[in-house]
């Protein structure tokens, strides 16, 4: 940071953000113009996943990880720390961990990705059938819910609760027992429409509802740090401690998609696409669910597995070379569904999907250029099965993820789409934590926090002169998918 940079920060109250991710800890710190004022990380140690399904991490590692970032954060700002009006948490979707007296872990976490519990989800899908389908939502093989379940019948009467990982580091951070947010509870069973656990879902497993923490809505105060933690982190004693939300959500709100009709497409190894609409969002196929928004409105999004994963084979190294043959060579010569693995997700639901081609590429360019056009061609289905389901899109999109550095594929994006895309400045789990850090704090709420705080990214417009070429290109796609019967007729 510059001198002048100190001298016109030094005084202005802060807010941190933390993102507890898979494979680490990062923690920011920014102003209420979002400016970054410094930043650490800390590494965790890696899950272990085996072949039957599991994947644990060890839960003591968490917090020592949160405190070490913390502190190196706070050592590098101006006044020590003292700046710093709240902090909010974020972490994986599902992640949870079996609890004893005084919260410690029975076990290692059981994390996000983990399908010990999948023949417990599949009966709590049948339990719930009539909340979940009033939800647009239903219950995966990887939910927290059968894993909850789990912990009950292998820890018995020493469980004692079943946490998310930020109510882990809340604890820390405050002395006490702090409630969950709604986002990281989702998957655990909490039903954020009526505003409750799904009960008759845990009767059925005799799960009682003292094991799952409070819950309320993300940017709440959960309580303040106390003097312990303020002691190991650098934070001052009684600031803030907001709820956060699942590292999706947050990611989506660092874009500044944060009212209705704002998206974002998360353009990384898959893409993702997530939004704000007013009303709740009911897609009978599944490929669409919905998160409860800060303010009461919702966030529905999908996940495709299609996405940048079907660039991998050329290397990273030789990408850049390759994107600026296929801007100057224009719209590929044949029509490429890059789909790299068995079955797709969004924006249709198929277990028998397959990638394929419709004609054979001139070269590794074509190729190339293709593909980054079947990436389009599917986020152009995922925006029009939106527009199907009742949810209006306005304005330019949201771009993030690693996908949107590539200037051509983002101009492809755009003229596929027919609309501009704006490329996110900082689209990070930490900053969206720390925009809910701010809310309530800094600024009044979470759409005055976004306005004040994000940046607004390069606006990418349509190319005209490629949009005939890729729409006639873009009709053949979605009939080869109907073909296949893949993807429904409306």
């Amino acid at each position: 940071m510059s001198r002048e940079s100190r001298r016109t920060t030094r005084h202005a109250p802060a807010v941190i953000g933390i993102d507890v991710a898979t494979a680490s800890v990062r923690v920011l710190c920014v102003d209420e113009q979002g400016r970054v004022l410094a930043e650490a990380r800390s590494d965790l140690p890696l899950p272990v996943r085996t072949a039957a399904g599991t994947s644990e991490q060890d839960a003591r590692s968490w917090w020592p990880a949160v405190r070490s970032a913390l502190r190196r954060t706070t050592d590098a700002l101006p006044r020590g720390g003292r700046e710093v009006v709240a902090v909010a948490v974020s972490a994986t979707s599902g992640t949870i961990v079996p609890t004893g007296v005084d919260a410690e872990p029975l076990g290692p976490a059981l994390m996000y990705d983990d399908r010990r519990a999948a023949d417990v989800n599949a009966e709590a899908q049948r339990a719930g059938s009539a909340r979940w389908a009033a939800l647009g939502l239903s219950v995966g093989p990887t939910a927290a819910l059968g894993r909850a379940v789990w912990c009950l019948r292998t820890y018995g009467s020493a469980l004692r609760q079943v946490l998310h990982t930020p109510d882990v580091v809340g604890r820390e951070l405050t002395g006490h027992p702090v409630a969950t947010d709604w986002s990281h509870a989702l998957k655990s069973g909490y039903d954020a429409r009526a505003s409750e656990w799904a009960h008759e879902v845990f009767e059925t497993f005799d799960l009682p509802l003292a094991l799952l923490p409070d819950v309320s809505a993300p940017g709440t105060e959960a309580g303040v740090v106390g003097r312990k933690a303020a002691e190991a982190t650098g934070l001052p004693e009684g600031c803030s401690v907001r709820l956060g939300m699942t590292d999706g959500c947050a990611g989506q709100i660092a874009t500044g998609a944060v009212e209705p009709g704002r998206f974002v497409g998360v353009l990384g190894t898959t893409y993702v696409l997530k939004g704000v609409s007013a009303d709740l969002v009911r897609d009978p196929t599944g490929a669409f669910y919905s998160h409860r928004h800060p303010g009461g409105w919702w966030l529905p999004g999908g996940a495709s597995n299609t996405g940048a994963e079907c660039l991998a084979q050329a290397g990273a190294s030789r990408l850049p070379e390759l994107d600026a043959a296929a801007a100057a060579r224009g719209p590929a010569s044949y029509v490429r569904y890059p789909l790299c693995r068995d079955g797709e997700r969004f924006p249709f639901v198929s277990g028998t999907a397959r990638g394929f081609e419709l004609g054979r590429p001139g070269d590794e360019v074509d190729s190339h250029r293709a593909a980054l056009e079947g990436v389009a061609f599917v986020e152009r289905l995922a925006l029009d099965r939106v527009e199907r389901l009742g949810v209006p899109v306005l304005g330019p999109l949201y771009a993030a993820g690693g996908g949107s550095r590539s200037a051509v594929w983002t101009a492809i994006r755009a003229t596929v789409l027919d609309r501009p895309v704006r490329v996110a400045g900082r689209a990070e789990t930490a900053f969206g934590a720390a925009l809910l850090a701010a809310t309530g704090t800094l600024h009044e709420d979470l759409a005055a926090s976004a306005a004040a705080m994000v940046r607004p990214g390069a606006l990418v417009e349509p190319v005209p002169e490629e949009r005939p070429a890729l729409d006639d290109a873009y009709g053949h796609f979605v009939a080869a998918l109907r073909e296949r019967g893949w993807l429904p007729d409306s």
